[in-house]
Order: C-alpha cells, then structure tokens, then sequence
C-alpha cells in the first residue's frame, strides 16, 4: 500500500499460493494446489472470477463495504465456485473500531495509535490508527480476529504489514512500552541520535512480539480443532521500508517456528520511489524491482521458509492505463528472474482492477474502466504464473556477488542528527546500482541469516557499510570473518563517520571499547589500527578497505568507477569464476519461458535480440514471432515453442482464461476455458495440423462467436471469445 499516513487509503495486500507447478487439469474444486492466489474483501462475482487457486478473503468484519454478509458467509461464496479460502488483515492497523471505540473491553483505546512529534496521530482510515501493538490489543487480535478465522476453518492466516513509521514514537501508549522495555523514562527521538537508534529498536521490537504471540496462538488453537495453521508475514521488502523510513521486523521473523513464510508485496508503488544513479534521481522501477524481489527472495531462502512474489496490474494512486502497462511489464519480469520463487499472488483488489475506473492517458482526466487488451494481456500473464516452473537455470551475468542488508537499516533513516545525510537510501543503492546498471545480477544477504550455512552459498565477493546500518549482535561478525577466511572476499565501503557509529551497543559497552562496530569485524579479520584504505589477506580470503561512504558512489555524476574497478579487479582474479561481465541486460529461461530486461542508463544502447518460434506474453493479440527486439528500458516475455515438451501433443500455449478438463482423441481436442466476465479471451493452441472445425459453446450448449487463424510455421491455432466464469467449451478436430 501507498504509505501516506493522514490520509485514507484502500491498502495493497497480499495472498498466499504454493504447491507445484503446472496446469491443473482436475477441477478447482477437488485441486488442493496453492500455487497462485488473490486476495479480496468482497463476496465471489463473475466479474472478479479471477481463477487462481487461492482466494484470500480480507477482514473478519461483517456486512463489510457493500456486502451485506457476514464474514463466514463472504467466506462460503468463494468455497462454492471451487476456491480454496484463506484469511488477511492488517496487523498494524485494520478495521478494529470495535477496539478503539471500547466495544471489545470498555475502554477506550484511541491513545494506542502511532503519534509524531507535532502531536498527530497517523490515520490509516477513519476511526482506524496506526497501531502501537499493546498486549491488550495483541488480546483483541487472538480473540476476535483468529480465533473466529479458525472456526470458519480457515488454515491459513496473513497478518500483513506490521509496521512502525519512523516519524512516530510519541504517544503516551509508545512511552509506557518503553519504560517497560527499557526500564527508564522515555526519551524523544529528536533529541540524539542515541534516542533514535532506542525509539526504533522499540519499535521493531513490538512488532516482532505481536507477530510472534499472534501466530503461536493461532497454531496452538488450530490445534485444539485439528488443524494444522499456517501463518504467513506479507510484507514490503527491507529495501522499500528502509527508504519509505518505517520499521519492522522483517528478516527477524524468518527464524520464529510460528512464521511459515511471507508475501514479498512488491508492485509499481513500491518500485518507482526514485532513487540516484550517475548523480541523477529519478524512477527506475524495474531495477529497484529486482532488488526488491531479491531482497526478499534472500531473506528465507536460508531458513527453508515459504515465500511469495506479488505484482499489481496497477497500482494506490490514480495514474493512467499505459503507465500502468508499462510499470506492471517491469515489476513483472523482475519477479521472474528468480527462478526459485515460483508461488504467486497473482493480483490484489481484483474489484479495484475489474472495475475500477483510471485516467485513459497522462494527459487528461477522462476515466475509464480497464481497456480490454489491458485485461487480456494482463490474463495472460497472470494465467503463466499457474504454469510458472521452477528451475535451476540463473539469470545471465557474472554470479557471485552480494551486499549485506540488516534490519537496522530502518533506525537511522530519521530524523537526521548532525548533519549526516542518506538521500534516498543511497548507501544502500550506491553499492547495487553501479553493478547492476552493468548488467550484473547482484544479490543481497541479510545479516540476520548469516548463521545459516546456505546464506554463504555460491558467494564469491561480498560488499558491506555501516554508513546506513549497524550490527544487531556482535556474533555476526564472527560468521563474516570465518566465511573470508575459507576464501571469501569482503569489500568493505565507509568512512564510519555518522553519528550513529557511537550510539550505545554491544561494540562500545560491556569491556568493548570500538568508535565504531567495523572495528571489531577488522579485528576478528586480523587487521590492525587504525583501519585505512588497502587490500589485506585474512586466512584464503581478503579484505578488501574503500574508506567512501557508498552513498558517494551515485550522488556524483562519474563517481563509481573506482569501486566499480575494485569489484572487477577482485572478480577477475579468480579463476573460478571468470573475469567480470559488463552488459546492459538480463535474460532467464524457465522451461519454455524467456525472461528478458534491456537497462537503460548503460553505455551499451544495443537492443537484445532473440531468435525462434516465440509467443509475444506482453501483446494481447499473442503473436508468433521469428524474432524479438528488447530495447533499453523495456522487458520482454516470451513463450518459445522449440522448448514444449511432447510438441506432438496437443496443448494450449498461452491464453487469458484458465484451462479445464483437457480431452485428447486421436483426431480431436477438448477443454473448457474459466475467466472473468466481461473480458475477452485469447489462445495459442498447438495441433498437429490445421483444425478441420472447431467448435465453441458456452456452459448451456449455445453456439458463441470467435475469431480463429492458423499459424503453419508454429502448427498453432489462434482463437479469441467473450469469457465466461461457468467456462467456455472448444473443441477442435483435424
């Protein structure tokens, strides 16, 4: 969701899907896949059929919006069209009125919301604050909100976005938590960096215990019924709530036995916030995508936790149909350069997509509801997502690579002290972009999980700061030192010269006495005082000393060549791995799929040039290709047909609608097609010779129109129609 506090805002959510991949040829009923999801506050409608495998039915409030049902009746409507039903809502806020109101307990719980400085709560709706988690609301959450899901038998449960906007932290309900958690007298964050870097550990903390006590009761009352509940974070990236400056417990959460996985809630909002490159600042929505993705993709890979990629076909705030296209196109073939990943919400708010009504251009007010070739194309890709494989294929380009994210990331982003600065998150992005932006696919590591052995898989060169972050716990850096000795190489950037290097930790208290925690990683590293810049050797491995803080590296035009040169000089010298390539794209095959993202801001302006039988994923006429050109600032995703397994076999390539109940003859093919009403379906079928006739009817047996083409060089038919929830019948012989 769009984080403008004051102000109402519909949220963005998440879902939940996993299981294998591949079409599901039994009937949604019976499949108990969760591969794919949506997620929705509304009753089932044939206009938001949306045909994933999971429907995630948003709020526990009855008669909510215009559905005059209660929440266990909005429930049933999605069980009896075949959807497996699961549950969200809020955990930092929701529709709770009956908490704050004092209709739960009789008292009246308005002074538990999130305030700023100037004394103003933040809004998320009305009559609905950001929370400060208290035990007694963590009470009101196990009472009436999971404890009703369970009895619905419901068991899957999604408390998304347990937040804490860092401008807040002055209520009286944030002090009480403090002198609790503290044991002295709460302190203004304005007032020292010390308060800041206290206040948002604070935070941090009150969420990691609400999401903590919330999902062990829900396991341990799942129990009581027999079931076996399943509790899942959707959450935004490190990377995105780092430089929209709120806390929360992020990668911390990976290692509770209640949390079972996340919803990596990534989408146009989150990817077009700008950020600097080549001193410039602006949106570069795909690469801040991939690192996104990435960010979260990192963060439960080690701990074996579930994790699910979201995308949004459009997105919060009100913008125009072809912005929309273009934004949904970048986040969309970042999510698929991670091979690993193949579970998927497939959109949020299908209501808001199907229905709502948005700008038909940049330029003019005029609103309308989404063009058909919008929706077809975007049915299109969703309906991939079911067929989506996973694979052990990587995206092309020189692996190896990694920069070091922590939750503390969050803790200094404000206020700023004493001058010290981090524009747009650029310590982060000044150590990924100048790689990245080379075609470099890099990757982050969380701190958090560098106890897990899998953390420090397949990496060569690892990239860190304590310009933006400190070390939670000093055992990390023993973990580092071990991994450079058996070989790794660490490249360390930072001037350690912001204010925050002095707060009170564990590097400067209880007999540490380090200015600053690199200190002590140098030290386990075998270097000496006083730390200046150069290239050390440390068991098999080096260490390698930038004395720039990375931010330096993008907020100057021309400023990253030396560290760009550091990283291929250290790359090259392996001999493993190959020397460094430069290029100015990303491409990734997953079974017959071709994922390709041409950047721009590169010196190489050539465009990626891929040959074959391809379908066009991106055009909604669904065209056969011989060749396809990416240019620099768009992305590409295709079908390639030479890739089909048992190509004598008929099947459907790509369509917009779900398919059903295949039936193969030897001279004949049969299935049934499911999508929302009032949409227009495409197909690509492939036979073994052009259909003799082909017949089209809906579920009572009438005739409909079509359109129909044949392909020779692709032995594919083409075939448009009107969808129909209760399915479409097709049925070709030759």
């Amino acid at each position: 969701m769009r984080k403008t506090a004051l102000l109402y805002l519909i949220p963005i959510l998440l879902i939940h899907a996993c299981s294998q991949p591949g079409r599901q040829e039994e009937n949604a009923k019976s499949t108990k896949s969760e591969k794919t999801a949506f997620q929705t506050s509304n009753p089932w409608k044939p206009v938001t059929d949306v045909r994933a495998d999971v429907a995630i039915v948003y709020s526990v409030k009855d008669h909510h919006g215009k559905a005059d049902m209660t929440f266990e009746e909005r429930v049933q409507t999605w069980r009896d069209k075949g959807y497996t039903t699961h549950f969200m809502s809020g955990i930092a806020w929701g529709e709770y009125q009956d908490y704050f109101t004092g209709e739960w307990d009789g008292e009246w719980h308005l002074d538990e919301g999130q305030v700023t400085q100037k004394g103003d709560t933040l809004w998320h709706g009305h009559m609905v604050p950001y929370i400060v988690p208290s035990m007694n609301f963590i009470q009101y959450m196990k009472e009436k909100v999971i404890k009703r899901v369970i009895d619905a038998g419901i068991d899957a449960i999604y408390l998304e976005e347990p937040e804490f906007w860092a401008r807040s932290g002055y209520s009286e309900a944030f002090k009480r938590e403090w002198k609790e958690y503290y044991g002295f007298d709460w302190r203004p964050q304005h007032e020292s960096a010390e308060n800041t870097y206290l206040s948002n550990k604070l935070k941090y903390h009150l969420y990691y215990r609400a999401v903590e006590e919330c999902f062990s009761f829900a396991k341990e009352y799942g129990k009581t019924k027999g079931m076996d509940v399943r509790c899942y974070v959707p959450t935004h990236s490190l990377v995105n709530y780092s430089q929209w400056m709120i806390v929360s417990p992020e990668a911390s959460l990976a290692s509770l036995p209640s949390v079972d996985g996340y919803i990596a809630q990534v989408w146009t909002g989150t990817s077009r916030e700008p950020n600097y490159y080549n001193g410039q600042a602006k949106e570069r929505v795909f690469e801040t995508a991939f690192l996104e993705y990435g960010s979260m993709e990192s963060m439960t890979a080690p701990t074996g936790r579930k994790m699910y990629f979201l995308t949004d076909p459009i997105e919060d705030w009100p913008r125009d149909w072809a912005d929309y296209k273009k934004n949904y196109q970048a986040t969309f073939a970042a999510q698929l350069l991670y091979p690993m990943v193949a579970n998927y919400e497939v959109m949020p708010w299908p209501d808001r997509i199907y229905e709502g009504l948005y700008r038909t251009s940049a330029d003019s007010e005029e609103k309308a509801k989404i063009p058909r070739f919008y929706s077809t194309q975007m049915q299109v890709m969703i309906n991939t997502l079911n067929d989506m494989p996973l694979s052990d294929n990587k995206v092309s380009g020189s692996q190896g690579i990694g920069v070091l994210m922590s939750n503390s990331l969050m803790f200094q982003r404000f206020p700023t002290h004493q001058g010290y600065d981090d524009p747009q998150l650029s310590n982060f992005y000044g150590q990924a972009l100048p790689l990245l932006k080379r075609g470099i696919p890099v990757k982050t590591v969380h701190i958090e999980n560098v106890t897990f052995p899998k953390t420090w898989d397949n990496l060569k060169i690892l990239i860190m700061s304590y310009a933006n972050m400190k070390p939670m716990k000093e055992e990390a850096h023993g973990h580092i030192a071990d991994w450079v000795k058996n070989g790794g190489v660490l490249v360390y950037c930072g001037r350690d010269e912001d204010v925050f290097q002095g707060v009170q930790e564990w590097w400067n208290m209880d007999g540490n006495k380090f200015k600053a925690p690199s200190e002590d990683l140098f030290q386990k590293l075998g270097l000496k005082a006083p730390f200046e810049s150069g290239e050390f050797s440390f068991g098999k491995g080096k260490v390698v000393i930038l004395r720039q803080d990375p931010k330096e590296f993008v907020l100057e035009k021309n400023n990253d060549m030396n560290f760009v040169n550091a990283i291929k000089k250290l790359y090259d010298t392996d001999q493993i791995s190959g020397k460094l390539e430069f290029k100015n794209h990303f491409s990734l095959s997953r079974g017959p799929y071709e994922i390709i993202s041409v950047v721009n801001e590169n010196e190489d302006q050539t465009p990626y040039t891929l040959k074959g039988k391809l379908i066009d994923l991106f055009d909604p006429e669904i065209p056969v290709l011989n060749e396809k050109q990416v240019h620099p600032g768009e992305q590409a995703f295709l079908y390639n047909i030479e890739s089909v397994k048992n190509p004598n076999s008929p099947q459907v390539l790509a369509t917009a609608a779900r398919v059903y109940e295949e039936k193969v003859a030897k001279d004949m093919y049969s299935l049934v097609a499911k999508s929302p009403l009032n949409t227009t379906n495409v197909m690509r079928i492939l036979l073994p010779k052009k259909p003799e006739s082909i017949e089209i009817m809906d579920s009572t047996g009438t005739d409909m129109q079509f359109e129909s083409s044949w392909d020779e060089n692709s032995k594919t038919c083409f075939l448009s129609f009107e969808n129909k929830p209760k399915g479409v019948h097709i049925k070709l012989d030759w």
